[in-house]
C-alpha cells in the first residue's frame, strides 16, 4: 500500500462495496519488510490473528466501521493463521479467505475468453474444493460479470452483506473467491455492483442446485453423491441410439404424469420407481423429459429456463435426478432432455441484464426479445454466450448421462424475423432474415456434442422448410440426427379430424409426406402441443360417435407405427383421455378401466413391441429402399397399402417385407384385393379392429394366402377384408 491516503480511500471503498480489487487490499501483503493482514469485518469489535504456536495478535482498529489492520514479522506463510473475530453478541473462527490463491488458471482464463471452454461448468458456478497448504475446505465461486464495478458472494453465512466477500477479477470477465468453511447446502446469490451503481441480485447462471420456487437463491450442490450403475447402457448406447435402431419415444411432463393423493409432485426417485417398470411393460425405447431445468413458474412447463446447470428442486436433489437417469438406463430405457436455447425469461435473478448490461442477450430489442413469449433472445454471436450453451449442452449429456438433447424452438433461432411484423427485426450483414450466429452456433453444437459425446443424438424442433437440418455440416447442413416432422403432423390430424365421407376428397393430405419424407432424418411428433390450448385431446379430435373416435384413433396410431420415420407419442396417448393435458394434476389414470381406453393402450404396447421386433419397420427409415407404395391412390375408398422393408441383417438376418393396409372408413371391405411381389402365407400379423382392442373383430382369421393373380402391376395378389376405420399389418410367411 503506497500511502496512508490510499490506504483511507481503499477502506472507504471496500465498506461502501465499491471496491474493484479487494485481494489488492484485503488478507496478507508483505510491505516495508512485514507481512500485513487487513481484515474487513463489518460490524465486529475486536479481530486477532491466530497462528500455530504463537500468541495471537490483536489487529488493529483502522476503521471503526469493521476494519483492522495486523503487522507480523515477516517470513511467515500467507495461509498459515486464522481469524478469531468477535462480535457483540459473541466470537466465532474462520479461516481469512483473502489468504488463498485463485483457482483459476491462465488457460482456463484463455479458453473462456476465447469461448472453447467445454467444460466450463468446472470452473464456473459453486464448487466444494480443498484448498491451500492445510488442506482448508470450502466452496470456490466464480461468475462472469464483465462489466461489473465489483460482484460478492451473498448469503446466510454473511448475513446477505455485499461488503464481506466480495470477489477477485480477472480480466476476462470472471470474478472469483473462495470462502472456507462451507459446505453443501449453502443458499447464496451474486450481488452485483452496476457500472450506474445500481446494485444486483442474482442467481448463479451455473448453479448446480436451487431454492424451491418462489425462492430464488442458488444452492451448494455435491454432484458426486451418485454411484452410476449403468456401465452396460453406456457401452451399448452407439448401437441402441443408431439411426437404424428403433427409436420409440414416451414423452413426459414429470410434474403431472402421476401426483400423490393430495395432489403433490412425486419426487425424482418416486417417478423412477413407477414410470421405469411401466415404460418397460409399454415397449418404448425412450423417454423424452419436457425441461427439467429449474424455472420459476410451473404454467412454463419448464420452458422458461432459469437455472440452466440446475434440475428444478420440485422434483429432489441432483442426486435424486441422477438415480432417476440411472434407473432408466438400467432397464435399457434412454433419456431424452427437451433443451431451451432459444429464449430465457426476465425475471429479475436470471440472465438478463445479469452485470447491468446486456450480457447474454441483445441489446436491441428488435434482436434480443421474443415477441411470443414474453422473453428474451440469447446473443449467439457472443463467444461467451454461446461457450454457455455449449457448456450446459456437454454438462447434461455427460454429468447426468443422459442420451440426448431435444432442442427447443430451433425455427426462432435460425430467423430474424420470426413471429416479427416488417420493420421489427433487423437483417443480417447481407440483407437477409437468417440469423447467420444462430445457424453458426447450432451448427458448432452438433459438431461439439458428436464429437465429445459419442452416442448421444440431438433432435431439432423445427417447423419450417430450413433444408438440410439433418446433414451433416460439412454437407452445409445443421448436423441434428433427426427433426420433428411438423408437416406430418399438422396433415395426420387435419386429415384424421375429417368425416370419413369427405377424406376421398382430401386423399393427399394422407400421402404428401411420402413426397419429402426422406429428405430429413425425420421424427414423427404428437406431442404435448398438440393437446393443450384448446386444441383438444387426441381423441376428441376424431370425429363420430364413442366408437368411430376410438376407432379412428387406433387407425391413426397404427399409420404413426407404419410410417417411415422415429415415434414420439406425448404421455396420455395411451389413455385415449377427452380433456387436454393439464400440467397442475396427473393424468386420468381412472380411464383404464374402461375397456374402451384400455384397448388403446394394449394397442399401443403391442404396437411397440412389434415395431422393436420388426426390422423392416426401422432399420430403413430415412430412404426409399425402406418403402414402396402398394396402393396410393384410391381416393373413392380412402384405403392405402404399402410395405416397409430391410435388407440382410448385421446377423445373417433374411430380408423382411411389412405389408400395411389402411383403411380411413367406416365401411368394412370385403375381397380388397392388394398386388404383391411373391406367393406364399401372408400373416395377419396386428389388427387394429380386434376385439382386444375394443374393435369390431373384423379381419383375415389370422391371414391370407396369395394368389397368383396379378394385379396393378405385381405378378400376385391377396384379397382382404379391410375392417372398418382399422389398420392391418401383414408379414410373409
Amino acid at each position: 500500500m503506497s500511502s496512508v491516503a490510499n490506504l483511507t480511500e481503499d477502506m472507504e471503498q471496500l465498506l461502501r462495496a465499491e471496491h474493484r480489487d479487494p485481494f489488492g487490499v484485503l488478507g496478507p501483503h508483505e510491505e516495508g519488510g512485514k507481512l500485513i493482514i487487513r481484515v474487513l469485518r463489518p460490524g465486529a469489535t475486536r479481530v486477532e490473528i491466530l497462528r500455530p504456536g504463537s500468541d495471537p495478535v490483536v489487529a488493529a482498529v483502522a476503521d471503526p466501521e469493521g476494519f483492522f489492520e495486523a503487522a507480523l514479522p515477516a517470513g511467515h506463510s500467507t495461509d498459515e493463521y486464522r481469524l478469531r473475530v468477535a462480535y457483540p453478541a459473541g466470537a466465532i473462527e474462520i479461516e481469512d479467505p483473502y489468504a488463498f490463491p485463485s483457482l483459476i488458471g491462465e488457460m482456463d482464463l484463455y479458453l473462456i475468453g476465447e469461448g472453447t471452454h467445454y467444460r466450463q461448468y468446472e470452473k464456473l458456478g459453486a464448487h466444494l474444493r480443498t484448498h491451500g497448504m492445510r488442506g482448508v475446505q470450502g466452496v470456490h465461486f466464480a461468475v462472469w460479470a464483465p462489466n461489473a464495478r465489483r460482484v460478492s458472494v451473498v448469503g446466510n453465512f454473511n448475513q446477505w452483506d455485499g461488503r464481506i466477500h466480495p470477489m477477485r477479477f480477472h480480466p476476462p470477465g470472471i470474478w472469483e473467491i473462495f470462502i472456507p468453511g462451507l459446505d453443501e447446502g449453502e443458499i447464496y446469490k451474486y450481488e452485483i455492483l452496476t457500472r450506474n451503481s445500481g446494485c444486483l441480485l442474482k442467481a448463479d447462471p451455473y448453479g448446480f442446485f436451487a431454492e424451491l420456487r418462489p425462492k430464488s437463491g442458488s444452492v451448494v450442490a455435491n454432484l458426486d453423491r451418485h454411484q452410476w450403475q449403468d456401465g452396460e447402457w453406456q457401452e451399448a448406447r452407439r448401437q441402441r441410439n443408431r439411426l437404424d435402431a428403433p427409436f420409440s419415444v414416451y414423452e413426459l411432463h414429470l410434474g403431472s404424469w402421476r401426483r400423490h393423493d393430495d395432489g403433490t409432485m412425486l419426487n425424482f426417485r418416486e417417478i423412477a420407481d413407477e414410470l421405469v417398470p411401466y415404460v418397460t411393460e409399454m415397449g418404448f425405447t425412450h423417454v423424452e423429459l419436457l425441461p427439467v431445468m429449474e424455472h420459476p413458474f410451473d404454467g412454463s412447463w419448464g420452458y422458461q429456463t432459469i437455472g440452466y446447470f440446475a434440475p428444478t428442486s420440485r422434483f429432489g436433489t441432483p442426486a435424486d435426478f441422477m438415480y432417476f437417469v440411472d434407473r432408466c438406463h438400467q432397464a435399457n430405457i434412454g433419456v431424452i432432455l427437451d433443451w431451451t436455447p432459444g429464449h430465457f425469461p426476465k425475471d429479475g435473478h436470471g440472465l438478463g441484464v445479469f452485470d447491468g448490461t446486456h450480457l447474454y442477450e441483445h441489446a436491441d430489442p428488435r434482436q434480443g426479445e421474443h415477441p411470443d413469449w414474453g422473453t428474451l433472445v440469447f446473443n449467439y454471436g457472443r463467444n461467451e454466450v454461446q461457450n454457455f450453451l455449449l457448456s450446459n449442452a456437454l454438462f447434461w449429456l455427460g454429468r447426468y448421462h443422459l442420451d440426448g438433447l431435444r432442442v427447443d424452438a430451433v425455427a426462432s433461432m435460425l430467423y430474424l424475423d420470426y413471429s416479427r411484423k416488417s420493420g421489427e427485426w433487423i437483417p443480417n450483414r447481407f440483407g437477409g432474415r437468417e440469423n447467420l450466429e444462430a445457424v453458426a452456433f447450432l451448427k458448432r453444437l452438433n459438431e461439439v456434442v458428436h464429437q465429445l459425446q459419442p452416442g448421444c443424438v440431438t433432435i431439432a424442433e423445427e417447423s419450417t422448410a430450413w433444408p438440410a437440418v439433418t446433414r451433416p455440416t460439412y454437407l452445409g447442413g445443421l448436423g441434428f440426427d433427426l427433426k420433428w416432422n411438423m408437416g406430418w403432423m399438422h396433415d395426420t390430424l387435419n386429415y384424421m379430424s375429417l368425416e370419413p365421407i369427405h377424406r376421398k376428397y382430401h386423399h393427399n393430405q394422407i400421402t404428401f409426406s411420402m413426397m419429402y419424407a426422406f429428405s430429413e432424418n425425420f421424427m414423427l411428433p404428437l406431442s404435448h402441443d398438440e393437446v393443450v390450448h384448446l386444441k383438444g385431446s387426441l381423441l376428441t379430435k376424431m370425429p363420430g360417435d364413442s366408437w368411430r373416435q376410438f376407432a379412428n384413433l387406433r387407425l391413426m396410431y397404427a399409420y404413426l407405427y407404419a410410417h417411415p420415420g422415429k415415434k414420439l407419442l406425448f404421455m396420455g396417448a395411451e389413455l385415449a383421455t377427452r380433456s387436454e393435458w393439464n400440467e397442475a394434476a396427473q393424468l386420468d389414470w381412472p380411464l383404464l378401466q374402461h375397456e374402451s381406453h384400455h384397448g388403446i393402450q394394449r394397442l399401443l404396447q403391442h404396437l411397440n413391441h412389434t415395431y422393436r421386433s420388426e426390422r423392416a419397420l426401422h432399420e430403413v427409415d430415412f430412404e426409399w429402399t425402406g418403402f414402396q407404395w402398394l396402393q396410393p391412390n384410391d381416393a373413392d375408398n380412402s384405403v392405402l397399402a404399402f410395405l416397409r422393408k430391410c435388407g440382410p441383417g448385421d446377423e445373417g438376418q433374411p430380408a423382411e417385407e411389412i405389408l400395411v393396409v389402411l383403411n380411413f372408413t367406416p365401411v368394412v371391405r370385403e375381397s380388397y384385393r392388394i398386388g404383391v411381389n411373391e406367393a406364399g402365407r401372408y400373416r395377419e400379423m396386428l389388427n387394429t379392429d380386434s376385439e382386444a382392442y375394443w374393435g369390431s373383430n373384423v379381419g383375415n382369421a389370422g391371414g391370407v394366402d396369395a394368389e397368383r393373380v396379378p394385379h396393378n402391376g405385381w405378378p400376385c395378389s391377396i384379397a382382404l377384408t379391410l375392417p372398418p376405420l382399422a389398420a392391418v399389418y401383414f408379414k410373409r410367411r
